[in-house]
């Protein structure tokens, strides 16, 4: 019996797989619990058209990426902090920050992304990593400077 998987199945495959199961199998447990559809002309179809909008969607998703990684490149923050004696200053600045300015320059990036590469104590330049998409991994420059 073939069937269409509708979501992971262990040991049999991944969601939209086209796979042959014995029949029982496919017949008491698959498809009444919901995991999988008979493969029909029409299902087949149907899958093969989900996979291409899937396919479209998803390269969509990468050139998004890759335009949304040309801004943050091009983009330089200027995060200002209070400090104390020797310039230091009071606390660190976190993602939170460097998100909450990149969404002033109407650049929206989870917070989450955001990878700080080394500690900001002290006044100064520095550089964060912003995760996108799989490799795509733009560098923002960043200055940290007193407050007035």
């Amino acid at each position: 019996m073939k069937v269409i998987l509708k979501e992971d199945v262990e040991k049999l495959g991944q969601a939209g797989d086209l796979v042959t199961v014995k029949d029982g199998y496919g017949r008491n447990f698959l498809i009444p619990q919901a995991k999988a559809v008979l493969a029909t002309k029409g299902a087949i179809a149907e899958l093969e058209l989900m996979k291409q909008r899937a396919a479209q969607k998803a390269e969509l998703t990468v050139q998004e990426a890759k335009d949304l990684a040309a801004v943050i490149e091009a983009t330089s923050l200027t995060i200002s902090v209070t400090t104390g004696e020797d310039d230091k200053i009071h606390g660190t600045v976190t993602n939170v920050q460097i998100a909450e300015a990149l969404a002033e320059k109407n650049v929206a990036v989870d917070r989450r992304n955001i990878a700080i590469d080394t500690d900001v104590k002290t006044l100064g330049e520095y550089t964060a990593t912003i995760n996108l998409l799989g490799d795509l991994k733009p560098k923002l420059k960043f200055w940290v400077v007193k407050a007035d």
